[in-house]
């Protein structure tokens, strides 16, 4: 595997991480624990070389589903103070949601690519 991306893929995994820890105060932070844990535990995997193209796939179609599912109506940005408290905080969880789906497609692709 391409160092660059197993270096990326530990960056993910502890972004994913620290995302997940920050959870502890939000109304519903079991859902956030397993939505930013489960794409922390799939880069470790893909870091190891044993996330399969499956699994990177689900869990890419998941992300941006929910990325979609969760943008807000009228997105208002992420900064406190600048417009609707929930939209402002739906566009957040869309955009952390969008960031995992990302990181899925770019394991996906590298696993396409690998098994080539």
């Amino acid at each position: 595997m391409n160092k660059f991306l197993k270096i990326l893929a530990f960056v993910f995994m502890a972004l994913f991480s620290y995302a997940a820890v920050v959870q502890h105060n939000d109304p519903d932070a079991v859902k956030w624990y397993a939505i930013y844990g489960m794409a922390a535990f799939a880069s470790l995997l893909f870091a190891l070389g044993n996330l399969r193209l499956f699994w990177a796939l689900l869990l890419a179609i998941f992300y941006f589903g929910l990325a979609i599912y969760t943008w807000p109506e009228k997105f208002e940005g992420v900064t406190i103070g600048e417009g609707d408290i929930v939209n402002i905080e739906r566009g957040r969880e869309a955009l952390g949601l969008l960031i995992a789906g990302i990181a899925m497609s770019i394991y996906v692709i590298a696993n396409r690519t690998r098994s080539n």
